[in-house]
């Protein structure tokens, strides 16, 4: 049968059943297999030490692998040491291709695709007790195999019957290219990233100590703490002292998620401390942080979650969803190291490079393109430097950053404190300088409004709905044709034999022995290259590379001071327990205890 423009002898659906604690690798328990063709299934029941060395069904590329959301068949395949299959189709990615952009009342996952086409759904009650089921881990009774069993093989026949609702919308060669990356996600997520244990544990420990002692040294100058809680009204009065605008929320408070003071800091840089402060007591549940008895940080990708198809993994069970700070917990083992390779700018040459504008392209090409903006629109000499004129550089980065988001004048403005007449200046410089990518951006959007839909290069599509802003569509060729990018980079890194352990929006992380660390890092460059010249017709974006060797650790940027901070707060509180218990045992020995 041609499928997806290949032949193939045998379709095989694939669903099995694993427990998996926090940061653990996954334990397989089960596993149904049916042939589409024959109606052949096969039945496994895995007991530890005694699982079949390969898979009881070909893998060859004579066989195509169906599975939904198949990163999960595919960490089982590799628990149990079996080769993985040629070719994946994964219904899961092609579902949330096929509803991207619209709302789903019963959500993306196997039930709520049935539900969008209409079939009789699975007992959800029944689901989540079999899940419970296996998550719990044996040892089982007889009966509780047979119902895992039984479970598993139901969810085979609703992928059947997804199968057939799904065919006519797979998408040749892309569809495999996805299933192709949920392999390599799979292989991502059974490495983990490696974690510091020992600083997370004294972390945790002292968690309460250095929330209050951090409240204190860097919360006091604003007085916007009472009992260790923000209070909005102690910030309402600190921001009408300075004379600070703030973005409001419809009911007229002030705004005080992570994004807005995130911006705001870079308008008033005296707000940084505050800024690292909240986002610390915000986003910090070290307890969901999920890490592994091998010292493993794993968790799920969330391959496919955003609109625009970029990864959106939990925050909280992620240590690269934490405060960068935090990053500082990544350290590789004796004997290894870590590179973090980073797409950079990539927006901005995706943009130069799809929109065939030579001025942003050439932008791109020396090597700092905000500062090439400035000199291109004659706000800087040539010869300038980031050091020389970094304020002007400054405010042509925002800019165009901005441009790129569909900011106005209005953001711009309140983003570099500056008059609405200014920031409508520096647009209007954008749009004379790159006059190209301005109508190529107008086209685009025009042509996703009469299609009712807006795609990528590999075909990473959203649909256009009444709901749609124009920002998303104003943003959506430079996100999504960076998430193919990202997925094309990390299937032939895999291809490759690259471990990595980490995807971070446009970066990625990878692993090796400090002897091989150099050649692996270099492999993984020309790969992110390729990826690149790929999507953008043989344009080839840069990549800057950082390299970590044990027993240094992650690098946290602008956030080192208060991981000091914090160590020393650590340092201080083991020292009074030191103290203390000293004072215990002497307290002790004079009692003649």
């Amino acid at each position: 049968m041609i499928l997806c423009g290949k032949p193939f002898e045998k379709v095989i659906l694939l669903d099995s059943e694993f427990s998996q604690p926090p940061g653990e690798r996954p334990t397989p328990h089960c596993l149904v297999a049916k042939e589409l063709f024959s109606g052949k299934t096969v039945r496994v029941w895995i007991e530890k030490g005694e699982q079949p060395l390969a898979a009881p069904f070909p893998t060859d590329k004579n066989t195509l692998f169906v599975a939904y959301l198949a990163s999960a068949e595919m960490t089982c395949f590799q628990a149990l040491g079996w080769k993985l299959p040629a070719y994946v189709i994964d219904l899961y990615a092609e579902f949330c291709l096929l509803t991207n952009g619209f709302f789903l009342p019963r959500g993306k996952g196997l039930l709520g695709a049935l539900a969008y086409f209409g079939e009789e759904i699975l007992d959800a009650v029944e689901k989540k007790d079999m899940r419970e089921l296996a998550q719990r881990g044996g040892p089982y009774t007889e009966d509780e195999k047979t119902d895992l069993l039984d479970y598993c093989q139901r969810d085979v026949l609703a992928l059947e019957r997804l199968w057939k609702h799904m065919v006519p919308h797979l998408d040749g060669d892309r569809s495999l290219l996805r299933g192709e990356y949920m392999k390599a996600v799979a292989k991502i997520e059974m490495t983990g990233i490696p974690i510091d244990t020992l600083a997370l544990a004294d972390l945790r420990e002292n968690w309460e100590v250095i929330k209050t002692s951090l409240i204190e040294e860097l919360g006091a100058p604003y007085g916007v703490y009472k009992n260790g809680k923000f209070k909005t009204d102690l910030f309402v009065q600190y921001l009408k002292n300075k004379g600070i605008p703030w973005p409001l929320t419809p009911t007229r408070k002030p705004k005080t998620d992570a994004d807005t003071f995130k911006e705001m800091a870079k308008c008033y840089p005296e707000l940084k401390p505050l800024k690292e402060l909240q986002q610390l007591l915000g986003k910090l549940k070290l307890n969901k942080l999920q890490v592994g008895t091998d010292g493993r940080n794993r968790y799920l990708s969330g391959v496919f979650g955003s609109k625009t198809g970029r990864n959106q993994p939990s925050n909280s069970k992620c240590i690269f969803g934490l405060p960068s700070w935090m990053r500082k917990l990544v350290r590789p083992g004796p004997g290894n190291g870590l590179a973090y390779l980073d797409y950079e700018q990539q927006e901005f040459g995706i943009a130069g490079a799809l929109s065939g504008d030579e001025a942003m392209r050439q932008a791109y090409i020396s090597g700092d393109p905000y500062l090439a903006f400035a000199i291109q629109a004659g706000a800087a000499p040539r010869g300038a430097t980031k050091e020389s004129h970094g304020d002007i550089r400054s405010r042509f980065k925002a800019t165009a950053l901005g441009v790129q988001y569909g900011m106005g004048q209005d953001r711009l403005a309140m983003n570099l404190n500056i008059s609405k007449g200014e920031a409508k200046a520096l647009l209007d410089l954008h749009r004379k300088t790159y006059a190209r990518f301005w109508q190529w951006q107008q086209d685009i959007e025009n042509k996703a409004l009469i299609e009712g839909s807006i795609g990528g290069v590999l075909g990473w599509k959203m649909r256009i709905t009444s709901k749609t802003k124009d920002r998303t569509l104003a943003n959506f060729p430079m996100q999504a044709n960076g998430a193919e990018m990202l997925r094309l980079a990390v299937c032939l890194c895999a291809e490759r034999n690259i471990k990595i352990v980490a995807m971070v929006h446009d970066a990625l992380v990878i692993e090796a022995p400090i002897a091989g660390l150099e050649a692996a890092k270099s492999i993984a460059i020309q790969a992110m290259k390729e990826a690149s010249e790929i999507i953008l017709a043989g344009f080839s974006l840069r990549i800057e590379a950082e390299s970590i060797i044990y027993p240094d650790r992650f690098p946290a940027k602008d956030s080192s001071q208060l991981w000091e901070r914090v160590w020393k707060i650590i340092d201080r509180a083991k020292k009074r327990k030191k103290t203390e218990l000293t004072a215990d045992n002497q307290e002790g020995k004079d009692n003649g205890c």
